[in-house]
């Protein structure tokens, strides 16, 4: 699953990584991360100290609003690389480091978030445009999220939670990242697992492949290991990474989250999280939820009576039952038989150097930029690569952004855009993002195309931002609409205008063969049922979990995906994993379909041709620089010149977007 990591972007900028300007890193050694942090916090809180004296009288935009720019800013100067390198860092003492400062910044934005005469002051400015309302009533709902209208006892009571639960998030991202848990098997176990896949497997003494469960591995075994007893061992292995730990953790950030609510005074923390994003009210969710459910029970059923006659075709035996450890293997099954799409000759098609420097390509004609690759910036691993990002007619330097694609030991497991700074117009800094993933280096199979266009999104959301505040920075944007930018550029990876520039990219490779990408569409509709079906029950179980009566975390996993079609699996321990829920998507892991609601209707916009680049310079002026400085509904229904509808939505959930597309054409 794709992930947006936010680390201290809700409250102070976009967590920057780097110096004002330019794209050089400030990358410490775990010895200076202590004294360096402890140092950037007391000049932090020496500063505001200032703010609060303030007289309420001489308040105005530049010395509240542009002075907390200012202190974010210089804040994030060192503390911005903390939330990066405590999940990539190669090296186990900087990323414990890099975890103690992180709760530091956490407890210094209880800390300041509660201060009544800061909040006092924002109270007392009076905007001069749209942009500081927004603004300041984005920060008097910071500051009243944190407590401060509530009594001392309260509010101190509140902040000991919230410095708790962020300790927690690292104890449970720790326990993934970490983990050292492998599976063992034997050459005749992994019969039909690629033979270029198991030339590079390590192996043990008694010269058994032993499989971690990092991306390249999963596909590997899921996708393609014909014996049903080595997918079922490595589902439930993979099931359970997380351990009786993190199953603790979670069962206490939900307790945690309960007290919340009550001291905020609202009926549950679903209420108390939603009432600032789009979606406004937990019941809204939970309709909307149920529409998307409605909608895909009867495609789900039919997804997996064609996957277990898959699997009687397979196995011979008329009486099979699919699993959820079949799912992957007997759609690969599907889709070679039926589109004749085999995942090995998309990768043939999409090497991984041209595919990345093709997705470049596509991206900076659409947008106007050019990607100039820096190797003079130094970075936390040899592998990771910089690019420096310019406007293609002004020949200006505008950011810069890092590329950290293949796994490791002791990196983040998923994939994930970190804005690890934010612009401001106002200052002129310029912003850094990083993309973060877990790529196989045979090249391209299309989940990881589409994954690969999806995170990048999120980085053309935070490096091509102008907003004048750092808070309000690129992907600094309601929850429910984060994902909309990202999701939207997915279709980019397969649309034959964006394709037609990858031969124009690499004259040497292979040409772009439309029958393969015609099987790749086709095959992309089968399975919304099952796709979908699953996104609302992790919905509804983050939901379920952010309800005033949340029980047990594993027990009401156990009762709703027990309710499935394809059941709950004994044994295994799914919540232990599900880090976003833990993480900033509490109450708003909806925000992926809702998200993709505005996302497909806003590709509308570009009518049949994704590379029309007037529409492309539209789309980066109205909705990527603008960040969060705007309300995003508006921004999106002055960019599709309508109010936004799920027609498109829905299309997609019964597979006739692409087919009414066509006929369309």
């Amino acid at each position: 699953m794709n992930k947006i990591a936010i680390s201290l972007a809700v409250f102070f900028s976009s967590a920057p990584l780097l110096a004002a300007q330019g794209g050089a890193l400030l990358l410490p050694s775990a010895a200076d991360i202590a004294r360096q942090c402890q140092q950037t916090i007391s000049q932090a809180k020496e500063k505001m100290a200032a703010l609060e004296k303030l007289p309420l009288a001489k308040v105005n935009a530049a010395n509240t609003l542009g002075e907390w720019n200012r202190i974010n800013q210089n804040l994030d100067h060192f503390g911005g690389p903390m939330g990066l390198l405590s999940e990539v860092s190669p090296s186990a003492p900087v990323r414990t480091a890099a975890d103690a400062c992180n709760l530091k910044m956490s407890a210094l934005i209880s800390e300041v978030l509660q201060s009544e005469a800061l909040y006092n002051r924002f109270k007392a400015l009076k905007p001069k445009d749209a942009i500081d309302a927004e603004a300041k009533a984005d920060l008097l709902s910071y500051f009243e999220d944190r407590g401060v209208n509530l009594s001392k006892e309260k509010r101190k009571e509140l902040a000991a939670i919230f410095n708790k639960i962020e300790k927690l998030q690292q104890d449970f991202s720790r326990n993934m990242r970490d983990n050292q848990a492998r599976i063992s098997f034997m050459a005749e176990e992994l019969k039909g697992v690629s033979a270029s896949f198991l030339e590079s497997a390590k192996k043990d003494a008694a010269g058994q492949y032993v499989l971690g469960f990092d991306y390249p591995e999963i596909d590997a075994v899921m996708g393609y290991a014909e014996n049903e007893a080595s997918r079922e061992r490595y589902y439930i292995g993979r099931m359970k990474i997380g351990g009786a730990a993190n199953l603790q953790i979670l069962k206490e950030v939900v307790e945690l989250r309960k007290k919340i609510a009550q001291l905020a005074g609202y009926s549950s923390y679903a209420a108390f999280a939603i009432r600032n994003k789009m979606a406004a009210t937990p019941e809204a969710v939970n309709t909307f939820l149920a529409d998307v459910q409605t909608r895909v029970t009867a495609l789900e059923k039919s997804d997996i009576e064609e996957l277990r006659q898959e699997k009687i075709r397979f196995t011979g035996k008329a009486d099979s039952v699919l699993k959820r450890w079949d799912v992957q293997f007997y759609e690969e099954q599907l889709k070679a038989r039926r589109y004749q799409l085999d995942q090995k000759q998309v990768r043939e098609q999409f090497p991984t150097e041209p595919t990345i420097a093709w997705m470049m390509n596509v991206t900076g004609t659409l947008y106007g930029v050019d990607f100039r690759p820096n190797a003079q910036l130094k970075t936390w691993h040899k592998e990771v690569r910089a690019y420096d990002v310019f406007d293609r007619s002004s020949k200006k330097y505008l950011s810069s952004f890092y590329l950290d694609l293949f796994p490791r030991d002791g990196k983040y497991k998923h994939a994930a855009a970190f804005p690890v700074r934010g612009v401001s117009s106002l200052s002129g800094q310029t912003p850094v993002s990083v993309l973060v993933t877990n790529f196989s280096r045979e090249g391209f199979n299309q989940n990881e195309l589409e994954t690969l266009y999806h995170e990048f999104g999120h980085i053309m959301h935070g490096v091509l931002s102008k907003t004048r505040y750092t808070m309000h920075a690129g992907t600094s944007v309601k929850r429910d609409f984060v994902e909309a930018p990202s999701q939207m550029y997915e279709e980019w990876a397969r649309r034959p205008e964006a394709e037609a520039l990858f031969n124009d990219t690499c004259s040497s490779c292979k040409p772009i063969d439309p029958q393969l990408i015609a099987k790749m569409d086709e095959a992309r509709r089968f399975g919304r049922g099952l796709k979908y079906a699953r996104q609302v029950l992790y919905s509804a179980y983050d939901m379920a979990l952010a309800a005033a009566d949340a029980a047990d975390p594993l027990a009401v996993w156990q009762k709703m995906e027990g309710k499935t079609p394809l059941g709950y699996v004994a044994g295994t321990e799914f919540p232990g994993t599900f880090g976003h829920i833990v993480g900033g998507y509490a109450a708003g892991y909806y925000g992926y379909m809702w998200s993709e609601v505005l996302a497909l209707d806003m590709l509308s916009a570009f009518g049949s041709n994704v590379m029309d680049v007037q529409q492309g310079k539209r789309y980066r002026e109205l909705i990527l620089e603008n960040g969060g400085q705007r309300p995003a509904m508006e921004l999106v229904e002055e960019f599709i010149g309508r109010k936004p509808n799920a027609d498109a939505f829905f299309q997609e959930i019964s597979g006739q977007r692409g087919v009414a597309a066509k006929a369309a054409e």
